[in-house]
């Protein structure tokens, strides 16, 4: 049977489990998916039994440290400077991105088009990876952040320079000029999430201005953002497409298996019940 597993720091409400039995079930292996909780030093006395494992996946606090054991690094795990995906072939591990892969796959599934014009809120964490593959796909990106934030957000658009030079990157604040449209808007902010559930990101006039919206977060499954754009008729995704369509790119690392849209809609329907 293959082994593999998710380390992080406090994984209790993880749903990585309830995702990949579905994912490996669909292609009828006999593969067991559990959860390690590594703090402190756990990392570095566990690497030699993670590396007795088919595969594993990597969240916080250990996608930075964990580059530190990998004997080779995709372009993925290069160009967004974290691992949150590890192969294992002959005792050599390998770490890889997915993260991306599951937002990119997610906007196309939505119908959005992410070469056009972007208003992304917020450029922290995963905000930062999403300002980075949006720009290199294309996209005329506007970075919205709060003032003490502008620093990063200028580190941001640096670094997106270097992989791009021509890539279009704006950063505005809230209350700045903002564009008269936008094909695509994210919130990559925690702003909505359980227990603020009241909370919105984005003004009302910038949600009527984007022709479809998608909001990393998934506690709630509906955020006001998401019902704010449903309620105008606008497609609306939250981020348990972007955690699930991740998980099959991990699949595809592992064993080279491909899912069609319909099978991975059913598993973000039925791991979305679970919240």
């Amino acid at each position: 049977m293959e082994k593999y597993t998710l380390i992080g720091g406090k994984l209790g409400h993880s749903l990585s489990p309830q995702i990949h039995e579905r994912l490996f079930a669909l292609k009828g292996r006999e593969a067991s998916y559990d959860l390690t909780e590594l703090t402190g030093d756990g990392l570095t006395l566990s690497i030699g039994e993670l590396k007795k494992l088919n595969g594993f996946n990597v969240t916080i606090p250990h996608k930075l440290a964990v580059m530190n054991f990998m004997d080779e690094l995709d372009r993925t795990a290069k160009l967004y400077g974290a691992v949150n995906c590890v192969a294992q072939k002959d005792g050599r591990l390998t770490g890889y991105n997915t993260d991306c892969d599951g937002f990119l796959r997610s906007v196309k599934e939505l119908g959005a088009r992410l070469s056009g014009d972007v208003l992304l809120i917020g450029c922290g964490g995963v905000g930062r990876m999403i300002a980075i593959a949006a720009a290199l796909e294309g996209a005329s990106l506007t970075v919205q952040v709060i003032e003490p934030d502008l620093p990063v957000a200028q580190s941001v658009k640096s670094e997106i320079l270097t992989h791009r030079p021509d890539a279009q990157v704006d950063i505005v604040l809230a209350d700045g000029e903002h564009k008269p449209h936008y094909d695509l808007l994210v919130n990559a902010t925690p702003v909505g999430m359980f227990p603020n559930v009241d909370a919105c990101p984005a003004a009302d006039d910038l949600i009527e201005r984007s022709d479809a919206v998608f909001d990393v977060i998934y506690n709630p499954l509906e955020t006001q953002l998401i019902k704010k754009a449903r309620a105008l008729g606008k497609p609306a995704e939250n981020g348990m497409a972007m955690l699930v369509w991740q998980a099959v790119s991990a699949h595809r690392i592992w064993n080279g298996d491909e899912y069609s849209s319909d099978e991975i809609r059913k598993i973000i329907d039925e791991v979305s019940g679970l919240i």
